[in-house]
């Protein structure tokens, strides 16, 4: 599978019930117009996936190759510890109808996030046009699903159960490609 599809499902997938698709679907039920926020989500996940692209590459290349390979694991293991970490979302109130307030917080809450930091991985990697191009549609997918979808869909889907789920499937590569790093297993 190419590094840009893998990126973009990976995003998409890891993205469902995070911080800023329970943000945007919660908005999207409150605003009734979708479309600015459907934009500020455009433009934050392509703002973060670049910014989590770039920082992959530029880590990458100050480290060695074995090093690259453990700094992926490291990237699984956050992405792995954010998505099982446990969180009570708060709608914020206002200036909850501005443009560039939605956008700092989606830009904010996308930055640290899992899926980026599989962007950041995939970066690492060496694929880092590649990796955020892919990050970056399957964010820009991920938030128009939440968005569309609304805030219901938090009491119909298990989201929680999948968050933790996805966190270890992650968490078992970060540990096979680190023992693969260490050379205790093949």
């Amino acid at each position: 599978m190419s590094t840009l599809l893998f990126a973009f499902v990976a995003v998409l997938v890891v993205s469902t019930g995070g911080r800023d698709w329970q943000l945007a679907a919660r908005l999207s039920q409150r605003l009734g117009n979708t479309t600015a926020l459907m934009v500020a989500g455009i433009i934050a996940s392509v703002v973060s996936a670049a910014a989590m692209a770039f920082s992959g590459s530029l880590i990458a290349n100050l480290t060695p190759g074995p090093a690259q390979a453990m700094l992926v694991a490291i990237a699984l293991l956050v992405a792995a510890a954010e998505l099982a970490w446990p969180r009570k979302e708060r709608l914020p109130q206002e200036p909850t109808r501005s443009f560039l307030p939605i956008l700092i917080v989606l830009i904010a809450r996308q930055v640290g996030d899992a899926a980026r930091f599989l962007v950041f991985a995939l970066a690492a990697s060496g694929s880092v046009v590649v990796a955020g191009v892919g990050g970056a549609l399957g964010g820009m997918a991920a938030v128009a699903m939440a968005i569309l979808a609304g805030a219901d869909i938090q009491a119909r889907l298990p989201l929680r159960s999948v968050r933790i789920v996805i966190a270890v499937i992650l968490l078992i590569g970060a540990i096979v490609i680190g023992l693969r790093v260490r050379g205790i297993i093949d």
